[in-house]
């Protein structure tokens, strides 16, 4: 893993808001780790795709994974892909709407995957992506088996072209707008946390939820 800073190209420059930018890779990373679901950008046909889906990092490398016959999987292999995770912290309100936002932290990366083909490359990619979303899982539960690994695909995305941008802290208004009297400016801040498990009702006897599950930190 590198702690170099992000070098942005031309297609990965922050231009609105870049006094939002963050070049500490280490940032790219918290946002990553912090995030479970990612959008999955591409071209299909002459038209843009944007696909949700799961994925789980180790070191430079991103991991993706579907259907062998998931169109986004398809395309991984011959074509540019583009993947956001973005982060909702909170609501910010203002004195006029113009500047009501959002607290926020956002990473995108940019590049061509590489489609693992090699078995012990999937499974490890598998392994990253099913501890990242489910940790302490993968030698809980059943590995893939041949047939069901070769059924799916699994992509590796570099980190190295990549943006960051996080937006944190109180509203900013006009000067003439903070005098006014009667209306409320501040953040509603955004809150994630894990329910209680729901065993699923066709478990073959009754079973103690495990300790991984149980002690699941808030994402």
């Amino acid at each position: 893993m590198t702690t170099e800073p992000l070098s942005p190209t031309d297609r990965s420059t922050i231009r609105r808001g870049k006094n939002r930018a963050v070049t500490d890779r280490r940032a790219l990373y918290s946002v990553l780790d912090a995030g479970l679901v990612c959008h999955l950008a591409f071209v299909a046909d002459g038209a843009p795709v944007v696909l949700p889906t799961g994925y789980g990092r180790d070191g430079e490398t991103l991991y993706l994974h579907g259907s062998t016959g998931a169109l986004s999987l398809r395309l991984g292999a011959e074509t540019e892909l583009c993947v956001n995770v973005t982060l909702l912290d909170g609501v910010v309100y203002a004195r006029s709407v113009f500047h009501f936002s959002v607290n926020y932290r956002s990473a995108v990366v940019h590049g061509k995957p590489k489609v693992l083909t090699d078995r012990d490359a999937k499974l490890h990619g598998l392994r990253v992506i099913t501890e990242h979303l489910a940790p302490g899982s993968w030698d809980h539960a059943r590995q893939p088996s041949k047939v069901e690994l070769a059924k799916t695909a699994v992509l590796a995305l570099d980190l190295g072209e990549a943006a960051v941008k996080i937006r944190d802290g109180d509203p900013v208004d006009e000067p003439e707008d903070v005098t006014t009297e009667g209306v409320w400016a501040g953040v509603l801040p955004l809150r994630r946390a894990w329910g209680a498990p729901v065993p699923a009702p066709d478990l073959a006897s009754p079973t103690d939820v495990p300790s991984h599950v149980t002690t699941r930190e808030k994402p």
